[in-house]
């Protein structure tokens, strides 16, 4: 099949109605580069290209390339056309990834003239960027001297990301899992990079990787959406021309099978407190290459069966044993040549770590032989099924989940769309299924018992691994420091001065007008909206928003908080959680599950807490139960629902402090994981009631409060189910409900009529809100947390003296984050992250820091913002780039289960189109004068502000000493 699209061959094309796409997968007749088009009528056009990068070494020389790629190119030759971007797109995505085996440079936009500007930023950048020696110094690593007499020492943006990843328990679990289930593969390398060999990558060595890896023989290209594809083919083509067909660097190797399992040991940075029950132990077996879409599929399902919901045998076995506190393991779904299963737990002690193995064995040994539940076969089935339909992963951004889907077969040579039509191997599974009701068994038999390709990883909390680590870099730099001549001193140190240099120099207005921008005039004035209706159906609130959702129902039920005393309210979230997860009065906690899943596509408990449009009106603080379903199952749902809320347990000791421990787990992850999130929630919890009640449920205050419950459960657990009933009592009253829906609005009527009987059962008595008294907590909190990097946060209210929100603060907030905070904290100071937010509802602005090297540097440089604001002299382009992202952000793309729920947060807060209407308009008539009156705004944040700083305990004491900072110092983990 020939076509005459520009520069490309038709080899391929067919209907995809499971994804309602149509397919065309081409090749490069000049260098033999693959592209797969999908499209549709999805107007969130996704752009990616993907080269199969394949590292000999642990120097993170493919992590370290993604980064610098982005930092200027042969046509656009700014510093960073990346931030650039960032100032003035309305992309709805714009990254790059680096995996074990590839790196991927995907984004995506709405609007098709951006698209196209950022398709060929992208392309550039990709097949003619710089890398200069600098560009590898600040995105990798160097050595720094502020003086020819100064200690030397290790900077670099990647080499302090992967200090913080490895101070994360779960990727060093992740890094050593896939490492010894694949030892022999690429996989066994650091791709990222490890902070003790990311020194050793040459400026030569990071050049001929590029060399080997970067040529379009070895891409695979990507289109979705409805965009013009020929244009899009030629524009590519455009850039592809120029080159030759080359040959591409070897595939990944298969990894032999072991002859018999294996079991390893490693350490992994912990705290010193409570560190003999922080063991975690998973077993992992290698299953079979990627090759087959229906053995994949059923593998994916059995994976479900086993672990995927509160019913799973394997999950239930692993829980009740009483072992550990939450599972962990290798993350089903992975993206390598060869399929894995992966099952464990954390939160061990030393003495029981030994028996989270026959445990895992045993249960798999019984399940093969006495046989899996038809109803958990049936659930796994529908819940595996349903998110294949829905497709509703990463964000909403279905074209580059599908992208990496398809990439899962295609980067190793196999068929791209294998992964996307479903509905063949699907279909293939059922049958298998219908023929031999015990096929799931067999899998158990044949990929998991019989298989001896299995590690089991014990990972041992090492409370003193981060302290020899670090004396370990400074043995290195003191090595380092011996050899160097005085000449190679002051070398450095004048290399280190141009370094600093570069980086604050300003791109010169000729390379700024190379790249290419929207006007204004290409945006839409009006803000967009979402059709509403309320309801009143027996004094209870029916919130709808009728929408295009494939024939899925999206419907909450809402359960206003402030109908508990203060004491009750950290409760919310695991009360929500013990509803849908501990059985009724009929039906056991396993039956429900497997109810739910065979019915459903879920149902989950959600917090929602916001402060107020109005400052006089009490922020909103909310608990949602959330389902979704099609909508011929609407009155399962319901059913589901008035069974859960009429006839819930609560008085199953052991399966509420399963809850808990988890919650206790997955929160304690969430400190290494998303260090600024938990910083910036504890500050917004200094100054709004409804951000304090958000905190003391879902963020630091809610971790204190479920280690509370987890050790008042050993002593007094009838406390606590009282606790759980008053929790009920309070909000099963229908006066104080809101049910929201989002649905295709054929449907509306039916669900309104089901929901009157439903809603008349229910409780109804009248509702007084009560009244909360937050503590004032210390303004200066900082919290010792085992680890190499900070997160430091500041914050204060800036709507201050009459002043109410405005939308130009978007565009200065948008100018800060790529342009002070970014150079300053990020690329001079070697963070991963350095930004500023502002919640418009209540004024608090933040700075955060995320994986950051340092401290009292990074508050001098917040302290220096308002300066930078006020000697600013904006372009009128620089000013259209600022209004330009900050109009991108309040366009970000959604799904329209993403959009409904959004619209009830607007519609809780008092957010209605008038105001948001003015927010834009203030928006798009943002003026250089509103630069210099916001600086003076953030006065406030250094007189006023509070601090809340999660790092090291050495770095946080003696940071509070040299700067004074009046912290009070606690130890977190």
């Amino acid at each position: 099949m020939t076509s005459d699209q520009p520069g490309f061959v038709l080899l391929r094309e067919q209907p995809l109605p499971e994804l309602n796409s149509r397919a065309r997968l081409y090749r490069h007749a000049a260098t033999g580069a693959p592209l797969l088009a999908l499209l549709n009528d999805d107007r969130n056009k996704t752009f990616g290209v993907a080269f199969r990068t394949l590292p000999d070494d642990h120097t993170g020389v493919a992590h370290i390339l993604e980064h610098c790629v982005l930092g200027g190119s042969r046509k656009y030759p700014v510093k960073e056309p990346f931030v650039e971007l960032m100032k003035g797109s309305l992309a709805t995505f714009l990254n790059a990834f680096t995996y074990p085996d590839m790196t991927c440079y995907p984004f995506a936009s709405q609007n098709l003239q951006d698209f196209f500007n950022l398709l060929d930023v992208y392309l550039d950048a990709v097949f003619h960027p710089r890398l200069t020696r600098p560009t590898l110094e600040q995105e990798g690593w160097h050595f720094e001297l502020e003086s020819a007499a100064a200690p030397l020492a290790y900077r670099g943006i990647v080499f302090n990301e992967m200090k913080g990843s490895y101070s994360n328990p779960e990727y060093a679990g992740l890094v050593a899992g896939v490492h010894t289930l694949l030892p022999d593969t690429v996989y066994a390398r650091h791709s990222g990079g490890h902070p003790r060999h990311i020194p050793e990558l040459t400026y030569e060595a990071f050049k001929r990787f590029y060399d080997a890896h970067y040529h379009p023989s070895n891409a695979r290209f990507f289109l979705y959406g409805d965009l013009p594809v020929d244009e899009a083919l030629g524009r590519i083509d455009d850039y592809l021309r120029a080159f030759t067909a080359a040959p591409t660097p070897d595939g990944t190797t298969r990894q032999p099978k072991f002859a018999a399992p294996r079991a390893v040991t490693a350490p992994f940075i912990a705290g010193a407190d409570g560190a003999e029950r922080q063991f975690r132990v998973m077993v992992n077996w290698l299953l079979d290459e990627n090759t087959d879409p229906a053995t994949t599929l059923a593998l994916d399902i059995l994976n479900e069966i086993l672990l995927g919901s509160p019913a799973s045998p394997l999950r239930k076995a692993l829980l009740d044993s009483g072992l550990g506190e939450a599972l962990t393991g290798l993350p089903a779904g992975d993206h390598g040549r060869q399929l894995h299963f992966s099952a464990g737990l954390k939160g061990v002690a030393e003495a029981a770590a030994a028996q989270v193995e026959p445990l895992i064995l045993n249960t798999l040994e019984t399940l093969a032989r006495a046989g899996l539940d038809p109803e958990m076969i049936e659930a796994a089935v529908n819940t595996v099924e349903f998110a294949l339909r829905e497709n509703n992963a990463f964000q909403g951004q279905r074209g580059v989940i599908l992208m990496l889907r398809a990439l899962q077969t295609w980067l190793h040579g196999g068929d791209p769309l294998a992964p996307l039509a479903f509905e063949a191997p699907l279909a293939a599974v059922k049958a298998r299924l219908a023929a031999d009701p015990r096929f799931f068994e067999g899998l158990i038999r044949a990929w998991l018992l019989d298989n001896p390709h299995r590690v089991t990883l014990t990972l041992r909390p090492d409370p003193g691994l981060r302290e020899r680590e670090e004396a370990d870099e400074r043995a290195r730099l003191a090595q380092a420091e011996a050899a160097l001549t005085p000449a190679e001193r002051e070398a450095i140190a004048a290399n280190t001065r141009r370094l600093r240099e570069l980086q604050a120099a300003p791109n010169t207005p000729e390379a700024l007008a190379t790249l290419p921008f929207l006007k204004l005039s290409d945006l839409d004035k009006s803000a967009a909206t979402v059709p509403q209706a309320l309801h009143t159906l027996g004094g209870t609130r029916l919130l709808i928003h009728p929408l295009a959702t494939n024939g899925l129902i999206y419907l909450d039920l809402g359960f206003d908080l402030r109908a508990l005393p203060q004491d009750l309210l950290p409760y919310a979230y695991l009360f929500g959680r013990a509803l849908v997860e501990m059985g009724t009065r009929t039906q056991s906690d396993v039956k429900l599950a497997q109810r739910i899943g065979r019915l459903t596509g879920g149902l989950w408990p959600e917090v929602f807490a916001s402060p107020a449009l109005r400052p006089e009106a009490p922020g909103p603080v909310w608990l949602f139960l959330r389902g979704k379903a099609t909508a011929a199952r609407a009155p399962d749902l319901l059913a589901l629902w008035a069974d859960i809320l009429r006839e819930a347990r609560l008085d199953d000791a052991d399966r509420f402090r399963r809850i808990v421990l988890e919650e206790k787990a997955r929160r304690e992850a969430g400190l290494i994981q998303l260090g600024s999130r938990y910083a910036n929630r504890r500050l917004r919890a200094h100054f709004t009631e409804a951000d304090w009640a958000n905190d003391q449920i879902n963020f630091l205050g809610g971790l204190f409060f479920v280690r509370q419950v987890a050790e008042r459960m050993t002593r007094d657990w009838p406390t606590v189910l009282a606790a759980l009933e008053a929790v009920r009592a309070a909000l099963l009253n229908r006066s104080a409900l809101l049910v929201h829906a989002t649905l295709e609005p054929a449907h509306q009527p039916a669900l309104v009529a089901a929901l009157t009987p439903f809603l008349d059962a229910l409780p109804e008595a009248p509702y007084t809100p009560h009244r909360w008294s937050p503590p004032a907590p210390p303004a200066r909190e900082a919290f010792a947390i085992p680890g190499q990097v900070n997160y430091v946060g500041q914050a204060a209210p800036i709507y201050s003296d009459g002043r109410r929100r405005r939308g130009s603060a978007l565009a200065v907030v948008n100018t800060l984050n790529t342009t002070w905070l970014w150079d300053k904290v990020r690329a001079q100071g070697g963070a991963y992250g350095g930004f500023a937010t502002l919640d418009t509802l209540s004024g608090v602005f933040s700075y955060l820091s995320y994986r950051d090297p340092n401290l009292t540097k990074t508050l001098e440089n917040y302290a220096g913002a308002g300066a930078f604001l006020r000697d600013l002299k904006l372009s009128d382009g620089e000013l259209t780039k600022a209004i330009l992202g900050a109009v991108g952000e309040l366009d970000a793309y959604a799904l329209p289960d993403a959009r409904g729920y959004t619209a009830l947060a607007r519609y809780l807060t008092g957010e209605d189109d008038a105001a948001r209407q003015q927010l834009r308009d203030e928006l798009l008539a943002t003026s250089p004068a509103d630069f210099t009156a916001f600086a003076d705004q953030l006065d406030a944040v250094q007189r006023d502000g509070h601090l809340v700083i999660f790092g090291p305990e050495t770095a946080l004491r003696a940071a509070d000493e040299q700067a004074q900072l009046g912290l009070a110092i606690s130890a977190l983990l």
